[in-house]
């Protein structure tokens, strides 16, 4: 990349109170800000159905938030508390959760100076058996840590996160996880577990709009990427460019692929989550195009979709991706995205409307907006403040329509 981005031109005041600290009693209650060509206009989320466009398909993130935060202890009483983030030994997120017995993670850890050498445990009671948890460091990583688990307990580790974890919500919200979080800091449709933030712009669906928009019409799809910490993440650069972005892990049936082809030009992402992984595509088929497999990898990197020329469709991708998997008798795709939205020339080419929360000031999910909309987010974010809406993960949602 050549050019930079000021990341200072990116920021807004974003007052405290602002910022939404729980759910609203009803999930489809919040406000919905309506961006379309332009015009902005106010409604509610449940009425989403009458403002997008007629046989739209929405496509949601289907990963499930795991309670990935674990306070644990060191003999001396010392507290310490580890965020799972991403498995490392099985390094498969299915097997992750299925294995028994002892693990590998990589973690961030709180309270880390107190944490120099030995275990650090939790002791718990389960059918009436003392059972213990156990944590080791593996070197020293920086910020993210290897943090081996053992544990007595005939349990898998799914189901001790389940049973001793809490569900890690976001840092700006100040506060200790509530019972509350456990089920609305999920959407309704979440399935496959493996992410530590949830895909937020999901959070307004209940089952009652999903069914009553399906009888006006609209198609629904499903795709899985596990969201990283890595989203809370500011650019702390001035040029944001050179922010390293995370990585996240995605999959996507073919099923799901025939569907986007039969309805390219028509497809509404819910969450940049979704935006992410559905843009990924065109860079697995531009290199099944050129290079006749999507290498054994499959990550997506940083700025690998800018430098793919402009007559390479959505369709085109879409159709690429569904001849490579016939050939292959592949069912699924599984690969992994590094990717940065950014308003420096990037081109929508599967995604037609997006839905989304209202993001930080100086975030990368700012600047993916504003590769969609352009200068215009500043508008948006301006009728936002001054008419009462609620910011960040638990705040009122926008749908962007070209």
């Amino acid at each position: 990349m050549n050019r930079s981005i000021s990341i200072s031109e990116f920021d807004y005041p974003l007052p405290e109170e602002r910022i939404a600290k729980f759910p609203l009693a009803e999930r489809s209650a919040s406000k919905l800000l309506v961006w379309q060509g332009g015009r902005i206009s106010e409604r509610r989320f449940a009425d989403l159905g009458d403002v997008l466009p007629a046989g739209q398909l929405l496509v949601f993130n289907n990963t499930k938030v795991i309670r990935a935060r674990i306070i644990m202890h060191k003999p001396s009483g010392a507290r310490v508390e580890v965020f799972c983030l991403e498995p490392q030994e099985p390094a498969d997120y299915e097997r992750a959760f299925a294995v028994t017995g002892s693990c590998t993670w990589s973690c961030i850890v709180g309270n880390l100076k107190k944490w120099k050498d030995g275990p650090v445990e939790i002791r718990f009671t389960l059918d009436g058996h003392e059972e213990r948890l156990q944590a080791w460091r593996i070197g020293d990583g920086g910020r993210e840590q290897t943090v081996r688990f053992k544990w007595t307990a005939p349990m898998t580790f799914g189901q001790l996160l389940e049973y001793l974890g809490r569900i890690p919500i976001p840092p700006y919200l100040n506060r200790e996880s509530e019972e509350v979080d456990n089920t609305r800091y999920q959407t309704v449709y979440s399935k496959f577990e493996g992410s530590v933030a949830a895909p937020t712009a999901g959070l307004h669906f209940t089952p009652e709009l999903i069914a009553s928009m399906q009888a006006r019409g609209f198609a629904f799809e499903e795709v899985t990427l596990h969201v990283g910490a890595g989203t809370f993440l500011p650019v702390k650069t001035d040029d944001a460019t050179q922010h390293p972005m995370h990585t996240e892990h995605f999959e996507i049936r073919r099923s799901t692929i025939e569907q986007l082809a039969e309805k390219w030009g028509a497809i509404t992402a819910v969450g940049t989550t979704s935006v992410r992984t559905l843009e990924s595509l065109t860079a697995l088929a531009w290199r099944i195009r050129t290079c006749g497999d999507p290498q054994t990898d499959r990550v997506i990197g940083q700025w690998e979709l800018y430098d793919i020329p402009t007559d390479f469709k959505g369709s085109d991708a879409l159709a690429t991706l569904l001849d490579y998997m016939d050939n292959m008798g592949f069912d699924r795709l599984k690969a992994a995205t590094q990717i940065m939205i950014t308003p420096l020339g990037y081109e929508f080419r599967i995604v037609r409307n997006i839905v989304t929360n209202f993001h930080q000031p100086k975030s990368t999910l700012l600047l993916l907006v504003s590769a969609y909309v352009g200068d215009a987010w500043h508008d948006i974010y301006d009728y936002a403040l001054s008419h009462d809406f609620r910011f960040l993960s638990y705040g009122d949602s926008s749908v962007l329509i070209r």
